[in-house]
């Protein structure tokens, strides 16, 4: 029986990943250096990101600390700026709301979180959010969903896991719970193998739950 919702953020319930590497390939530029992003999408399956080109090309630590600031500060321009909300998600989490108990595990930062939900709807159905300063061993490690179940008090068979990406889907499989990939069309190449469901729509996750409830 599912009883417990754990969520990733980006991609799942904003359409924030595009956003996160145009940021990312804009602070590169800035150095002369050029994100490939199909090597981007496989060092981010690995939990990597923009710099491991960075210093393939020979950036030394000091000048990623720099380009690292940067990023951040065009992400937060484009979380501000850009349409990131996907279509049906406050509606489909209502829904759930009346059948299982939800929580956000993301790799975001505080600091990003609370900009991209200043002003939306989504916290109101979650138990807890989890952002990356509130574990020590990021995604694909186990360690994200392991404390999400820890804050629940939940075994690993009451759960699910919602991912978009292999980075959430392997951290999810090593921590021992079922998990479901949604489209997106950013990372739609990755591997998802070991899911335990791929849906196109949040909104199909209603009949899943009401399928192991």
């Amino acid at each position: 029986m599912k009883k417990y919702i754990l969520f990733d953020h980006d991609g799942v319930l904003v359409d924030t990943e595009f956003w996160y590497y145009r940021a990312g390939e804009r602070a590169l530029a800035d150095i002369g250096v050029t994100l490939d992003k199909e090597r981007y999408l496989r060092d981010m399956g690995q939990g990597l990101g923009s710099w491991a080109q960075a210093r393939a090309a020979g950036v030394d630590e000091q000048a990623i600390g720099r380009q690292r600031a940067v990023r951040d500060d065009y992400y937060q321009e484009y979380l501000r700026t850009e349409a990131i909300e996907i279509e049906g998600v406050v509606e489909t989490l209502a829904e759930l709301a009346r059948h299982v108990r939800m929580a956000i595990v993301t790799t975001s930062k505080r600091v990003d979180f609370e900009i991209i939900h200043e002003k939306r709807q989504v916290r109101q159905f979650m138990d807890f959010v989890l952002v990356r300063e509130d574990y020590t061993l990021a995604k694909p490690h186990p360690e994200p969903y392991l404390t999400g179940l820890t804050r629940f008090g939940a075994a690993r068979e009451e759960a699910l896991v919602v991912e978009d990406s292999s980075r959430g889907l392997n951290s999810a499989v090593a921590a021992g719970i079922d998990c479901v990939i949604v489209h997106n069309e950013f990372v739609k190449a990755q591997d998802f193998s070991q899911a335990s469901h791929r849906i196109e729509t949040l909104a199909e996750l209603k009949d899943i739950i009401l399928k192991v409830t």
